[in-house]
């Protein structure tokens, strides 16, 4: 199966999942909520359990969430989470139904994951909160790392949609191409604040957009 593909899941596609993991268990839900692109699934399944490895217990809190299922995804790595704040500017509607669906399966969610419409500006954020976001487009992405840093967050980034036009690419689009440079800039920037940096890869048949940015204060 094409794990890049931008098609939803829909209960035809069950029987794809039919094994006894944690992900197969997810995969239903998303199968049976009928609205999430197969790609979204699989990234925030790479991203979540990488975070995990590195990052346990706190408040998560999901910035450009779109539906809220990385947050949703961790929280179910890590019960010892007291809860998640998913925010995006909008809300897709099929948040709810995919919510909806997690719940019916995971009771212990109920009440722990809180959508809300806002910018990433006006969020508070708490020196023990986990700060995630994935595939945030362009400038968004440094916008979550500054937010992170400003609080002493840990934070987690998959970057996307690299915006190169007056971008602070370190001096090294000599030796490498203008995306991955801009990335090493903010691996570079994070270090500067006394952040501890991890930097990994999701598998890239789901996306080519996939260097995972992890750090924490030291």
């Amino acid at each position: 199966m094409d794990r890049s593909s931008n098609n939803r899941l829909t209960e035809k596609l069950l029987h794809k999942f039919s094994g006894d993991t944690l992900f197969d268990a997810i995969a239903r839900a998303v199968c049976r909520a009928g609205c999430l692109p197969r790609k979204e699934l699989y990234e925030s399944w790479e991203v979540a359990r990488r975070v995990r490895r590195r990052f346990r217990g706190g408040r998560i809190v999901d910035l450009a969430s779109g539906h809220g299922l990385l947050a949703q995804i961790l929280l179910l790595l890590d019960d010892s989470s007291p809860m998640a704040l998913a925010v995006d500017r909008h809300i897709p509607k099929s948040a709810a139904t995919i919510t909806e669906s997690l719940n019916a399966d995971w009771p212990r969610l109920k009440g722990r994951v809180q959508f809300v419409e806002s910018g990433i500006s006006d969020v508070m954020l708490d020196q023990n909160d986990v700060v995630v976001s994935l595939h945030a487009c362009g400038g968004v992405t440094d916008l979550v790392l500054g937010r992170a840093v400003e609080a002493g967050t840990r934070v987690a980034v998959l970057p996307c949609c690299h915006n190169l036009k007056d971008a602070d690419l370190g001096g090294l689009d000599g030796w490498m191409d203008g995306p991955l440079a801009m990335d090493a800039a903010r691996v570079s920037r994070l270090r500067s604040h006394g952040y501890k940096v991890f930097t990994q890869l999701i598998p890239s048949d789901i996306t080519p957009k996939n260097r995972l940015l992890m750090a924490e204060p030291e």
